[in-house]
């Protein structure tokens, strides 16, 4: 078992970090730090910079300006040996087809010039860890989607590292597959590694992240837990209202300055409060013509709406 210290162990530090593409700054000074047992999630809508900076972490893009440090270790100078320490799980299925999950992962921990016999041991490990014991000499083309997932994250840990980045480790998963992994993936928090995630799912962001930052256009606009993110940025609780753009423009602007913020989508008006129940029954007071109401708890996509103007897939 891990002991405290190694909880709560720094893992990944960044200072001013930049990136830049000619005048275009990809990452523009951004500072987090990471920490040994938690997971830690990068969310933004495309082009905000988490893809470069996971990139930069990966030693697949070098550091443009300002400190990088994974495991202790200066990135811009020592990229080998971070990737030795480091996991990847793709968002992208690049497992050899034409193999067998035994052969995939003995393959792979050959890369780290691991003994045979250290590699033949962990592959027994992890396929007990992934749920694919059955499956270990099983061709990887016959394999369901969640299950090449679970093999990607086996594949990860073969070298045994300090911090594992997942890019979109459930996309296109059904349900019942995405609880599996994100079961999997909280059963690695607790073995002191640090899980460095991006995601298109709020839903998996608030399960999983213990801290998340929020990037816009390279820069980091918000960081905290999921639960202060909703707190700090929007409110306890949302009504969503469906009618005509006038009689929506109308409620907008008769609670101004009543409730603790409103969003105009195309088709609905989100109205951001602490108690929902109080505003439903003014609202519903006002007998305002074709008037749909939803009351709801306020989400990390609310977040979204509120710092970015966006939702996190735009």
């Amino acid at each position: 078992m891990p002991t405290a210290m190694e909880k709560h162990q720094i893992t990944v530090r960044a200072r001013g970090l930049r990136k830049t593409y000619g005048s275009f700054a990809a990452v523009d000074g951004i500072d987090f730090e990471t920490r040994s047992g938690e997971c830690f999630g990068f969310l933004g809508p495309n082009g905000a910079g988490k893809t470069t900076t996971m990139r930069m972490i990966g030693c697949s893009t070098p550091v443009g300006e300002g400190e990088l440090r994974v495991l202790g270790l200066e990135v811009a100078r020592n990229p080998r040996e971070v990737k030795r320490r480091l996991g990847v799980v793709p968002q992208e299925d690049n497992l050899d087809l034409d193999l067998s999950v035994r052969e995939n992962l003995d393959i792979y921990g050959r890369y780290f010039d691991l003994p045979r016999a250290t590699v033949r041991r962990r592959a027994e490990e992890l396929v007990e860890f992934i749920q694919l014991r059955e499956k270990i000499d099983v061709s990887v083309r016959v394999l369901s989607g969640g299950m090449r997932r679970r093999l990607l994250i086996a594949r990860a840990l073969m070298n045994e590292p300090g911090v594992v980045i997942l890019d979109e480790p459930t996309t296109g998963l059904d349900p019942q597959a995405r609880h599996l992994v994100w079961e999997k993936l909280r059963q690695l928090k607790g073995q002191a590694r640090t899980l460095l995630l991006t995601t298109h799912y709020m839903d998996e962001a608030e399960q999983l992240c213990d801290r998340l930052v929020v990037m816009e256009r390279g820069r980091i606009v918000a960081g905290g837990t999921p639960r202060e993110l909703i707190r700090d940025n929007v409110a306890r609780d949302v009504v969503e209202i469906s009618a005509e753009p006038e009689v929506r423009r109308r409620v907008r602007e008769a609670y101004a300055g009543k409730v603790a913020g409103a969003e105009m989508l195309e088709e609905r008006l989100l109205l951001f409060t602490d108690d929902a129940e109080d505003l439903l029954h003014d609202l519903t007071g006002r007998k305002l013509d074709h008037l749909e109401l939803y009351a709801r708890r306020a989400t990390l996509e609310d977040v979204f709406l509120k710092l970015t103007g966006r939702r996190l897939t735009e």
